[in-house]
């Protein structure tokens, strides 16, 4: 199973619609899901501010904005 960091906010709609697109494909994805709320951390607040949501594998940034799950399969090598 891969862990996926999943960086957030509060009172962001595309976090929430990421959030929901993730818990869908999750199983299929064979991913765990480690939220961070990007206003925890000041280094992570000022890195992905203006990108969030964000997904990160590995250290490398799988998308962000408005996510992509045919994307995030690529990325992944699933399907």
């Amino acid at each position: 199973m891969k862990e996926v960091l999943f960086y957030t906010k509060r009172e962001c709609h595309l976090c929430e619609e990421a959030k929901l697109l993730l818990e869908l494909f999750q199983d299929d994805l064979n991913i765990t899901i480690r939220e961070i709320d990007i206003y925890e951390d000041d280094e992570i607040l000022e890195k992905y501010q203006l990108m969030i949501p964000v997904l990160e594998h590995d250290g490398e940034v799988i998308d962000y904005g408005r996510i992509d799950i045919d994307r995030v399969k690529q990325v992944l090598n699933i399907g």
